[in-house]
């Protein structure tokens, strides 16, 4: 066998490496006759990544894989995020890397419009007051009002597989929306808009809700800063179900507690979990899932299919992947 090439299936060898999902299950089931295993913890992920020919893995990934896994060919990361792998070191081994964009597409899209909802429609507060056994009154005063979304805007930042969905969830709620991407030549053509990063400055005055669905990047770290908050409506609401990283989390704390904007949704921090001590959790205009915009029940099979898929393809001596990085 060369270098950079699989094994034939019989010798061949997939590690599935996650704390919750049950990757190996979901392989199993497509009957592929290929030898496989699962590890649960970073400890016995580090001793057993020697056997591996493929890695199926995310939040496990640890640098000195590298060092351990003589056999390695592809990598495959089981999120759509890839920025805890080291892009230069893995291809200056020769290794193929691909991420699982797309395979939670309707449930990131689905959840990050739920929290649109949830904000506009006061569902926070209502669990709070159901727990409390309280029966609020009606609203005289009408900015404290539950909304609806039919006529209001929406920034959604990243018009990939996930702000496209979401924004055709939007556009269904009547909303308008504006999609910012790198590249504006290409897109499906539901935003109403569609304009390029460095506009987003110009956006922000006119969005109701502000979604990030874009993945972590230079470019995207921090997009959302103290400059984002001082130009958003007092009235406008931030969701992100990105990474944490591309929201400045001080910035966020200040928008917040002195009012620059109206709220937010999180759905993943710069630290995770979420410290008990953070002062997230005490803020009454923030509501918070974690980590759970993926969380699907066909997250296995999804991803699984990815594997099958490239796997074919580096047999067929193809250099592309499906989702490659590197």
């Amino acid at each position: 066998m060369t270098a950079g090439t699989l094994p034939p299936r019989e010798a061949l060898t997939v590690q599935f490496a996650h704390s919750a999902y049950r990757m190996a299950e979901g392989f199993e089931a497509r009957n592929t006759g290929i030898r496989h295993f699962q590890t649960w913890t970073v400890d016995d992920t580090l001793a057993r990544v020697g056997e591996a020919d493929v890695l199926v893995i995310s939040g496990f990934w640890r640098n000195e894989i590298l060092d351990r896994a003589g056999k390695l060919v592809y990598i495959q990361s089981i999120g759509a995020g890839y920025d805890q792998f080291p892009l230069d070191a893995i291809r200056e081994r020769g290794l193929r890397l691909a991420n699982a964009s797309g395979a939670n597409r309707d449930a990131v899209a689905q959840h990050g419009i739920s929290l649109v909802l949830a904000l506009a429609r006061r569902l926070a507060e209502a669990r709070d007051n159901q727990r409390a056994r309280v029966w609020r009154d009606m609203i005289s005063v009408v900015a404290e009002r539950e909304d609806d979304l039919v006529g209001q805007t929406i920034v959604i930042v990243g018009l990939g597989a996930i702000g496209s969905q979401a924004a055709k969830i939007a556009k269904v709620l009547g909303m308008t929306v504006i999609g910012v991407k790198r590249d504006t030549s290409r897109h499906d053509g539901t935003a109403d808009e569609v304009i390029s990063t460095h506009q987003l400055a110009e956006a922000l005055p006119r969005a109701d809700f502000v979604m990030l669905c874009c993945p972590l990047t230079d470019e995207t770290r921090g997009i959302i800063d103290a400059a984002a908050f001082a130009a958003m409506k007092s009235s406008s609401y931030l969701v992100n179900v990105a990474r944490g990283r591309c929201v400045d989390e001080p910035a966020l704390l200040t928008a917040l507690g002195e009012g620059q904007i109206a709220g937010a949704a999180i759905d993943h921090f710069w630290d995770e979990p979420l410290p008990p001590d953070a002062p997230f959790w005490d803020i009454d205009n923030l509501l918070i899932t974690p980590h759970t915009g993926g969380e699907t029940r066909k997250y296995e099979i999804n991803v699984t299919g990815y594997v099958v898929e490239n796997i074919e393809r580096l047999w067929a001596g193809r250099k592309d992947l499906f989702n490659q990085i590197v």
